[in-house]
């Protein structure tokens, strides 16, 4: 059944109703209690024209006791009424909880059903012959629009004003749709942080008559929001709850990084290519001019292709440049090819209706069995205005499939002379950035290898997977408290095959101090009796470090092990985000195995640091652990040893000793 919103007035006035049919006081105060806890379900029914809908009603009790709130617990002094109390209703009864300092509702909680975020958005649409292509296929540039219609209105329901697509990250497509299938979107925000949010959007489809669901996509879009008058907006803070939306919470804050790291990447990895050699790696005698797939096209907006806000919409735009990309791809390949990947959207500025958008598209890059198309898209208002816009551009992965399915053997493409050949170089150098996110991000955890080989090209990738490891490990909602000596709190986790520790204590000190100190793997000997010394091998930029590591733990071959440490560090993006040091294993050409040690290697391991008060800092400390630590972890665990709490116990006082190290207060500097 379902529910609605309601005015002020009106929620009083039906608390007043019920709390006379009840004999209990009625609300006096104006406005909502900090946390209110509105009841959803209530006997008061009004009918509307689609239906009768709830009505909600506050009751006041009594003065906030903790124990009163039974909703929330957090002594509001509001209390909700159980479906069918004192009403004979049937229906659910449900908890609003409102954000702190009138931020508004942030959480929907529904007694018997899944707990519902209130920026999320589904959709659902059947698949028509109109949407498809000529195999009976869904269009991408369909899809697309569905995409960014889905998750404006995810941004929207959030930010309360309206918001315009910023970018949309890369997109990997896993399964094609047919005619006659549904498709399933939800989007959500994940975050929000000055007047940008990022919204994640999964797509799936369906088969009504065998009932069987598949993942197509799953896609980040950036969300801006728009001033309706000179006020700066400033958006409200998105509240996750569950251990899902607190990993994509965090894990949105280094996206973002990576994003604006990207060209920086790729300029780097320029620096390093060779036009010849990556030329001779085709083995197809076919060879087309670049030229030859060239496609410009024209494209009026009318007010059918503007949004609700007067602009183009953007997955209209998005549309129509995959359709210019398809027609470059088939001019190459004299076919009809699949499109596999798309590889960030970035919107550079807005058009309206009355525009012309100019499309240009051209194969930039062929890899054997794939080939990158460059879109670009212009604005101007008249046919005579000589300035352009440039508002959008995207690079678009595509293949060609055999009767089996399979991809098949592509002509090897002739770059054109200037801008074609820095075009060809810039294509390689994203498809090795493509393998590099597939390898070290899009794979299943226990599907990277432990020690992935680091170099300049993967740096940022391999930087994201180890911050997003340790806090995709914070996040979860499943630690057991093991044992506690004093201060020193040891909890666990285990599942998928791993056994998980987290290591947690309190010290009088700030947190940026705790961070600077522990996130220098060089003083860890100082109190880790397992490290024997650490070396600072490449100082990658001011947040990544790589060290060699020597342990005074010998291995089944009775031999010392060391290892080679990503270091990556991270400053709080926003209030309440703790410092984070995340640590993990890699492999460098310059640091060969030796000998005379063991090889080890880390999974995932790191710091995570809360400034509590502003005199006390929790210091939690998570590995998760592979076998040359078992041992040791279901020791402590087993309560035959204490080893882990002296460790942490001369952490404590190495802290205490150091924190106001002047060499400290220069290096935050």
């Amino acid at each position: 059944m379902p529910t609605c919103i309601l005015l002020e007035d009106e929620l009083r006035s039906s608390a007043k109703l019920l709390a006379s049919r009840n004999g209990a006081p009625a609300p006096k105060q104006s406005g909502f209690p900090p946390r209110a806890c509105l009841l959803l379900g209530c006997p008061l029914r009004r009918e509307a024209p689609d239906g009768p809908f709830l009505l909600a009603a506050l009751i006041r009790i009594q003065p906030p006791k903790p124990d009163d709130c039974r909703s929330c617990g957090e002594g509001c002094g509001w209390e909700w009424m159980s479906a069918g109390e004192d009403c004979g209703c049937s229906s659910r009864a449900a908890v609003l909880h409102c954000g702190p300092d009138g931020a508004g509702p942030q959480r929907i909680m529904q007694r018997g059903t899944e707990t519902r975020n209130p920026t999320e958005v589904q959709m659902s649409q059947m698949v028509l012959p109109c949407h498809t292509n000529h195999c009976g296929q869904l269009g991408v540039g369909q899809l697309l629009k569905w995409i960014d219609t889905a998750a404006c209105l995810s941004a929207e329901r959030h930010a309360g004003c309206p918001c315009v697509t910023a970018s949309v990250d890369d997109i990997y497509f896993e399964h094609t749709i047919s005619v006659g299938q549904v498709v399933n979107i939800k989007a959500k925000v994940n975050r929000a942080f000055n007047s940008s949010m990022e919204v994640g959007i999964q797509v799936s489809y369906e088969d009504l008559c065998s009932g069987e669901q598949w993942n197509v996509c799953k896609a980040y879009a950036t969300f801006v929001a728009q001033r309706t008058s000179n006020t700066k907006i400033k958006l409200k803070p998105v509240i996750p709850q569950t251990e899902e939306e607190k990993t994509e919470y965090s894990i949105a804050a280094e996206r973002r990084r990576m994003r604006l790291a990207h060209t920086d990447t790729i300029k780097d990895l320029l620096s390093n290519s060779s036009l010849q050699a990556e030329r001779e790696t085709g083995d197809c005698k076919t060879m087309v001019p670049a030229g030859q797939t060239r496609v410009e096209s024209v494209e009026l907006v009318l007010p059918p292709h503007a949004n609700h806000q007067g602009n183009t919409f953007g997955g209209q735009i998005m549309a129509w440049m995959e359709n210019v990309a398809t027609i470059a791809a088939s001019r190459l390949c004299h076919a009809h090819p699949t499109l596999k990947a798309i590889e960030m959207f970035h919107f550079r500025g807005p058009s309206q209706v009355g525009d012309r958008l100019l499309l240009k598209a051209i194969v930039n890059n062929v890899f054997k069995n794939s080939m990158e198309v460059g879109v670009c898209v212009e604005a101007y208002g008249q046919e005579m205005e000589v300035s352009r816009r440039h508002i959008n551009s995207a690079f678009m992965t595509f293949v060609v499939l055999d009767e089996e399915g399979q991809p098949r053997t592509l002509p090897v493409v002739v770059p054109e002379p200037g801008d074609g050949e820095r075009r060809y170089r810039e294509a390689s150098a994203r498809k090795k950035i493509r393998l590099d996110r597939k390898y070290v991000i899009s794979c299943k955890q226990t599907e990277v290898p432990l020690s992935v080989p680091w170099d300049q090209s993967n740096k940022v990738y391999l930087s994201y997977n180890n911050v997003s490891a340790l806090k995709t490990l914070v996040a979860k909602t499943n630690w057991v408290l093991a044992t506690e000596i004093d201060k020193v709190k040891m909890y666990t986790v285990e599942e998928d095959k791993f056994l998980s520790f987290r290591i947690e204590m309190t010290v009088s000190m700030a947190a940026w101090q705790a961070f600077l100190l522990l996130s220098d793997l060089r003083r860890r000997c100082e109190w880790d009796d397992h490290y024997a010394s650490a070396e600072l091998v490449q100082q990658v930029d001011d947040d990544d470090v790589i060290y060699h590591v020597l342990s005074q733990t010998n291995s089944l071959e009775n031999k010392p092990q060391d290892f080679i440490i990503l270091a990556s560090r991270r400053k709080p993006c926003d209030k309440g985000d703790p410092y984070v040091v995340a640590f993990r294993s890699v492999t460098l050409p310059t640091c060969p195995a030796n000998p005379k040690y063991t090889r080890g290697e880390t999974l995932c391991s790191g710091f995570c640091i809360w400034q509590e008060t502003e005199e006390l800092t929790k210091v939690a400390y998570y590995n998760q652990a592979t076998p040359g630590y078992l041992n040791y972890v279901t020791a402590n665990i087993a309560g035959l040893s204490s080893n882990f709490y002296s460790t942490f116990e001369a952490c404590e006082r190495f802290l205490m000793r150091n924190k106001d190290d002047i060499r400290v207060g220069l290096q935050n500097l």
